[in-house]
């Protein structure tokens, strides 16, 4: 059954953003997700935002020797297979369902935004904020990375004529 949600890739080079709509698959299979943003030739940064079944967000950034990777909510690894893969590339268990409340909590590199105007604290601040859905709480990063505008134009959809 496919996923509901959404994929982008956001480039900077020059100091401009731009967004672009990955394929569907990255929602589901994080190598495809690495993949798309590895082929991305930038000189600057290169960012992919997954906002997977509205449940949960994954961020993800290539970066020399490998990838950081921010999962907003692990106990998800429990239900989908993109959420657990990132738990295994960052080496972590998935949570037991015996031990697990309903608290979701991050895993991954809360500082992986720090060069981009967003520090580890308020990263975590805005992956906390539990009342924001995972497209609201990856807008709100986007806005302050400064490509919300470059986002909103992929992942809204165009007005019925």
């Amino acid at each position: 059954m496919p996923l509901d949600g959404w994929a982008v890739a956001v480039t900077r080079e020059e100091g401009r953003w731009r967004a672009v709509t990955m394929d569907r698959a990255a929602l589901a299979d994080l190598d495809s997700a690495i993949t798309a943003l590895r082929g991305l030739r930038s000189t600057g940064a290169v960012l992919g935002l997954l906002d997977v079944d509205d449940e949960f967000f994954v961020l993800v950034r290539p970066v020399p020797g490998g990838v950081s990777l921010l999962l907003s909510d692990a106990v998800a690894a429990l239900d989908y297979d993109v959420a657990a893969d990132v738990l295994d590339l960052l080496r972590l268990d998935v949570p037991d369902e015996d031990e697990v409340d309903d608290d979701p909590w991050p895993e991954g590199d809360l500082g992986m935004l720090a060069d981009l105007g967003v520090p580890a604290d308020e990263l975590a601040v805005l992956v906390d904020e539990i009342d924001l859905y995972p497209d609201e709480q990856l807008t709100a990063i986007a806005r302050r990375c400064g490509f919300a505008d470059e986002l909103a134009k992929v992942v809204e959809p165009a007005p019925a004529s």
